[in-house]
């Protein structure tokens, strides 16, 4: 089989490429660009994704999509409306590509989205699920509920099968933003006032973990037109987190105590109180049914998969 991965020289799309090619799958990789600022290349250049791109070269004598490619949560977005850009690429773009899939004879559409479309936090012990219904707050959650909703409705009209994947938070070598920050501060010995944040619990997946999912659901009969969450299988405290990173970097992390809720009192103070939730709020899934459906297992453990990340951290 042939399989088109878009985005194929990003974060995911490179260990995907790279997965495949050893399991001796053909891979085509489409990218926006030759090359990837870690030197990852692509097979084609498809430019700009939107409504009006033309895939057809792309899909030519291909079975099976994977569709990486997207616009990303954005941290302090600039743009005048930030919706619209998400929907432009995310779902207009999705849309034409997956309509064009299905007409050129693709089996198989794996789509990622992400887990910002169940909701951006849980209450402890009340994991979201796959079935939950969609709670999408930010635009670039919104953009990935409303892509799923056509792609659907193109399975319905087409008979073009799709899977859809939600992960969390993905880490692995080459990790970049808020997890990188994190690592760094822990490289360069900075103490942070994280020992008290043992409460809550994170979700996070392995980069190695997310693409055997992938792969497992390119061919897993099971898979088709179903919707799955994808995590490590073992969810974190931030302090917890915070000390196995330590451990993997060779740097035990520096915490010390401070109130959670001075914690939040100095999120609120400068004004960023998004801040306080993504080190003291819980985000977490249960991916019970990935694991009874396809019978899938992380087959990398927490600790590997920091392992990893941090053998491929540049301080």
């Amino acid at each position: 089989m042939t399989v088109l991965v878009t985005g194929a020289n990003g974060f995911v799309g490179s260990a995907l490429c790279e997965r495949l090619r050893k399991d001796t799958v053909s891979v085509r990789g489409a990218a926006r660009y030759w090359m990837s600022q870690s030197g990852n290349s692509a097979d084609i250049v498809i430019g700009s994704i939107s409504s009006e791109t033309d895939w057809v070269a792309a899909l030519r004598n291909v079975s099976y999509v994977v569709h990486l490619a997207a616009r990303v949560h954005v941290m302090n977005d600039k743009s005048p409306d930030p919706l619209a850009e998400f929907r432009r690429v995310n779902v207009e773009g999705t849309a034409n590509l997956a309509r064009q899939a299905a007409a050129s004879g693709v089996k198989r559409f794996v789509f990622l989205s992400t887990i910002k479309v169940n909701g951006e936090f849980t209450e402890a012990g009340k994991p979201f699920t796959a079935d939950d219904a969609p709670a999408p707050e930010d635009p670039y959650g919104i953009s990935k509920h409303e892509a799923e909703q056509l792609l659907r409705q193109i399975a319905a009209d087409t008979g073009m099968e799709v899977v859809i994947i939600r992960p969390p938070l993905v880490y692995g070598p080459g990790v970049k933003a808020n997890f990188e920050s994190m690592m760094r501060w822990l490289a360069r010995g900075v103490p942070l006032p994280l020992a008290a944040v043992t409460e809550n619990r994170r979700s996070l997946v392995a980069l190695d973990n997310l693409v055997d999912l992938i792969v497992t659901c390119l061919i897993h009969p099971a898979a088709a037109n179903q919707t799955f969450l994808v995590s490590d299988g073992e969810d974190l405290s931030t302090a917890d987190l915070l000390k196995r990173m330590g451990v993997a970097l060779g740097h035990p992390a520096r915490l010390f105590y401070m109130p959670p809720a001075l914690l939040k009192l100095g999120a609120i103070v400068v004004r960023k109180p998004g801040i306080y939730q993504r080190l003291c709020g819980s985000l977490q899934l249960d991916i019970a049914k990935t694991r009874q459906l396809l019978g899938w297992t992380p087959p990398v453990s927490v600790d590997e998969g920091l392992r990893r990340a941090a053998e491929g951290f540049r301080p």
